[in-house]
């Protein structure tokens, strides 16, 4: 997908050539996190937004610590199952975001085969299909990416906590792959989903997991984030 450079919001965001429509994904299974009134593209209640803007008001603002000594395995094995459901995070969010999913036969439905992603960040509906040249078209994301908490607090954690960051529902969401990997360890100032109604959405979940953990915000990065909320 071709990039493109847009000013948007009042900051230079990185988006990628697509339409700008109307989604949002917080999506919910089991025990795991619920599905949001945004899952089917409605704007975010005004109380969500009022809580973010506290939270967004609450949270330390501070310049990025180094990257030094930041390692994936910092955050424990990829994909734990932490909840003990006998499923391993990645195949939780699957299950938890995809539709008409099938499961491979014999785990308990823990191993999904295939599905249907209505995608958050592009509205892309993708077929996903578990294999090993197909599996990466969906990709699960960290909203907020480890390497950014790493430089924003998660350096002093315990092994623990940044293992449970590294496996909470409210921080993850299946994604178009490619785009996933574009946004790479970007923060709210430096990249938005493709899909501009999702910014929304997308801001207060990062709130709410940076809020639950004590990340800190850069000082562009809440710029960013008020002058999004400010036009939910």
């Amino acid at each position: 997908m071709p990039k493109t450079e847009v000013w948007g919001v009042g900051v230079r965001v990185r988006v990628f050539a697509a339409g700008l429509a109307v989604v949002a994904a917080v999506a919910g299974c089991g025990g795991l996190e619920a599905r949001s009134s945004g899952a089917t593209g409605g704007k975010p209640a005004s109380g969500d937004v009022a809580q973010a803007r506290d939270k967004l008001g609450k949270l330390a603002v501070k310049g990025r610590a180094p990257k030094t000594g930041f390692d994936r395995d910092q955050f424990g094995p990829a994909w734990s199952d932490v909840d003990h459901n006998g499923c391993d995070t990645r195949n939780d969010i699957l299950k938890r975001d995809l539709e008409n999913e099938t499961f491979k036969s014999g785990t308990h439905d823990c191993i999904v085969l295939t599905g249907t992603l209505k995608d958050p960040y592009s509205g892309k509906t993708i077929e996903f299909k578990r294999g090993q040249n197909t599996s990466t078209a969906v990709q699960i994301d960290h909203l907020v990416p480890l390497s950014d908490a790493w430089q924003k607090g998660a350096q002093q954690w315990s092994a623990a906590k940044r293992k449970e960051f590294a496996n909470d529902p409210l921080n993850l969401l299946a994604v178009d792959g490619p785009l996933n990997g574009q946004k790479s360890d970007s923060d709210a100032a430096t990249w938005l989903p493709p899909r501009r109604a999702y910014w929304c959405a997308y801001v207060i979940r990062q709130i709410d997991v940076k809020d639950k953990y004590g990340v800190w915000v850069t000082s562009g990065e809440k710029d960013a984030m008020e002058k999004i909320l400010k036009d939910c």
